[in-house]
This record gives structure tokens, sequence and C-alpha cells, in this order.
């Protein structure tokens, strides 16, 4: 049987089943199965694809993936990241837009602080949306915001979702935790010009009031002592790597240790959060190694079948013909449509083992890729119809907010993400040059 027989079959497999609401996992668990007992010849495939399971997660770089988990759910069950909340809305004043930057300014500290995208937005919206509608504040510059600064969990380090696509890519995840700084801050950069001059042009969407004064002496305390750890912390994680100190997984150790640390320090550690976090971090980390151990599988399936080389092929060909940057946006494309209606795990696991291939052979950076990657990850999270983060928005918005409000609030932050994406493309030094300091 043709490799583009097979190829299709297994999509097609995939594809009902998670149309039957089969978990991601298990549904990549009982296609490799299934195509190890047929293409590995019966019982030795299966226990083939036993030795294979084991391997992919034997390593220890895989380690930081609980640990970036752990400081996120330590982070939010503390209230470290409400007292910062707070600091941070006593240094905005009067500016256009004000919730809503800072809402921008949170999602990138949180996301210098936590992996998950979703548990940002989640908080953000808790905190901040109540107090924008008793402002009078459209849901355009109420729910926008808010979604697309806690999806900037994804493209600042510690991103799980990172370390997750490094693994499955096989290239440094060192390396790529530091490549993703540069394109993350561009995004928040991004954020914040667009609120304030929305707002700037269109005053009405954020109205102005009254701001309580708080003394300079006081602002600076403040800071000192609920913000400044917490860049203790980003050092821990990101500036140990940089340094050359400390591996990814020494560093995310350190960085779960040193959360754990702030939250005694600041009273917010008890054996009742500390176990729910523990509990929480064990659910997804076992979600996380079980689609890694179904993706590596997966791409070594596609290989034996020829799929793999049978694809690259088609993109060799294809760019000859219309040159390789023109396959790289087509690829982009791709992701885009897919990210309408999946979710990012999902699709990375169906084309990381495909892509990569593909750029090896062209010639790029692994890694430049990667970051284009996660950011079209990052958009699959708010890409309307069923972008996740547009989900959660949904459970913490005020009663009353249609989901058609909550797609067009995202648009204009999703062409904000284009934006950047078609800079990283343009120049790959905006990715390369911080990482090629080390």
């Amino acid at each position: 049987m043709e490799w583009y027989w097979i190829l299709g079959m297994i999509f097609g497999a995939f594809l009902v089943l998670m149309a039957l609401g089969l978990p991601i996992a298990f549904a990549f668990l009982a296609i490799n199965a299934v195509c190890a007992f047929i293409f590995w010849n019966g019982t030795a495939g299966l226990n083939q694809l036993v030795l294979s399971i084991g391997d992919s997660v034997a390593h220890f770089t895989i380690v930081c993936v609980p640990m970036f988990v752990l400081m996120g759910e330590v982070m939010f069950r503390s209230g470290i990241a409400t007292k910062m909340m707070d600091v941070l809305d006593s240094w905005f004043g009067r500016l256009p837009g004000r919730l809503s930057l800072i809402s921008v300014a949170g999602g990138t500290v949180f996301a210098g602080l936590t992996g998950s995208g979703s548990a940002a937005t989640a908080m953000l919206g808790k905190l901040l949306v109540p107090d924008m509608e008793k402002r009078g504040y459209h849901r355009s510059m109420t729910l926008g915001p808010i979604m697309a600064s806690g999806g900037l969990a994804i493209m600042i380090p510690p991103s799980a979702l990172g370390v997750l696509l490094a693994a499955l890519g096989q290239f440094s995840v060192g390396d790529f935790l530091i490549a993703i700084i540069v394109p993350g801050l561009m995004m928040s950069i991004a954020y914040a010009a667009y609120v304030i001059g929305r707002c700037t042009l269109q005053p009405r969407l954020a109205p102005l009031y009254a701001v309580k004064p708080i003394p300079i002496a006081r602002k600076l305390k403040l800071t000192v002592i609920h913000i400044f750890p917490l860049f203790f912390i980003m050092f821990l994680v990101v500036g140990l790597i940089f340094l050359g100190v400390a591996t990814p997984t020494e560093s995310a150790a350190l960085g779960a240790l040193g959360t754990l640390l702030l939250a005694w320090i600041y009273g917010g550690l008890s054996w009742e959060m500390f176990r729910q976090s523990m509990l929480s971090t064990m659910r997804i980390t076992v979600m996380l190694l079980m689609i890694l151990t179904g993706s590596t599988a997966f791409s070594q399936i596609l290989a034996f079948t020829g799929a793999t080389s049978g694809l690259a092929e088609i993109a060799t060909n294809a760019k000859d013909t219309l040159g390789p940057m023109t396959v790289i946006v087509i690829m982009q494309f791709i992701l885009l449509i897919m990210g309408m209606f999946m979710e990012p795990l999902s699709i990375m696991m169906l084309t990381v083992p495909i892509y990569f291939p593909v750029i090896k052979d062209f010639g790029y950076d692994e890694i430049w890729f990667g970051v284009i990657m996660l950011l079209n990850m990052e958009m699959a999270t708010i890409s309307p119809p069923f972008g996740f983060n547009l989900f959660v928005m949904k459970g913490v918005a005020p009663a009353g907010t249609t989901m058609g409000q909550i797609y067009a609030a995202s648009i204009p932050f999703l062409l904000l993400d284009l934006i950047v994406l078609g800079l990283l493309l343009a120049f790959p030094e905006l990715v390369l040059w911080v990482p090629g300091r080390t």
C-alpha cells in the first residue's frame, strides 16, 4: 500500500476518535498500538512500542515540565499573583485604557512565572473583568487584552508547551526557552501599543476615572516587597540558563523551590495549598507526558511507513518550484487553519513529525522554526471558533457575554500576532540573536 493511503487512514482514524470524544493522548495511544501491531510484526511491534514509550520520557530535560507547572500552581494558589496585580495597579495612573494595560502587564509578568496560558487567562479575568465592567469598559477592551495576554505564558519562559515542542522536535530546550523571550516581549509591546492607540482615538471604549493617589514612597515599598522577588524567580529560571550556570531542568527545580519559599515568606504556604498544587501538577504532567510518548511513537510509525520521506520529497519539490520561504509560509497557513478547530497539543503531535524533517532538509534553523510554530500555537488558543482560551474567557466573563463578542474581541490581537509572525519570518535574527549570545 502506498504511504499516502496509510497516512490518510491514520489521520482519518484520529479525527474519528477525536469526534467520539476520546482524549487526545488515548486516541494516539490506540492508533499507535494498532499501527505497531500491523506494521511492526504483531506482538513484537507492541513490545517495541513499549520500549519507544519508555525512551521518549526517560530524558533529564523532561523533568522541567512538572517543575514549570508547579511554579504556576503555587503562584496562583498562594495569592502571590493577586498581590502582584495590586502593585501593578498602583503604577498605571491615568493612562488611556488603564485596566486593559494592567491586564497586558500582568499577563507578561505571569508569563515569566507560569507556563499555563489558560490559568493566566482565568486569573486575569477573575481579577480585572468585574472592575472593568464597573468602570464602563467596552467588551473589546475587556475581553481581548485578557485573552491575548494570558496566552503570553506560551511565548515567555517558563513555557511548558515550549519545552514539549523542543522535546518533540529534538532540539535544545535551553536555547529554545531563551529564543522565545524577544518574540514574547514583542507581542506584549504590540498589545500595549494597540490598547493605548485605540483608547486614545476612541476614549469611550475605556472611560477615564479618578484614581486614588498613592505616595511614591509606598509604591516603591510595595514594588520591592511584591515585585522584585518575582524577578529573582525569573532569574533562577532564565538567567541561570543564559549564563550557562544551570541546565533547564536544574533552573526549573530552582524556580519551583524559589516559588515555594516565596509563598512561605508571604504566608501563603499551607499544607492544603501544597496538596492541591501537587495534585493539579500531577494531572497536567501525566497528560503532557502521555502526549509526548504518543507523538514520539507516531513519528516513528510515519518514518517506517515512508510517509515522512514522502512528505519531505513533496516539500522539496515544492521548494524547487515555489521557493523555500513560500513553503514555510504555506506550512504556517496550514497551522493557522488547524488552530481554528484543534488545540495546540493535537496540532503539534500531528505536524512536528512531518514538519521538522522538512525544515532540516531545507537547512533552516530548527529553533527559529520552532519559535514561529509556538507563536502559531499561541494564536490557536484565541482563534475562533474553538480556541481554548475563548472558552476559558467565557467561563469568567460577565453574565450575558456572548461567544460572538468574545470572537470579535480576539480578532485584533490575532492580527497583531500575525504581524509579529511576519516579522519573525522576515528577520530570523529577532529569534536567534539572544541564544547566539549564550
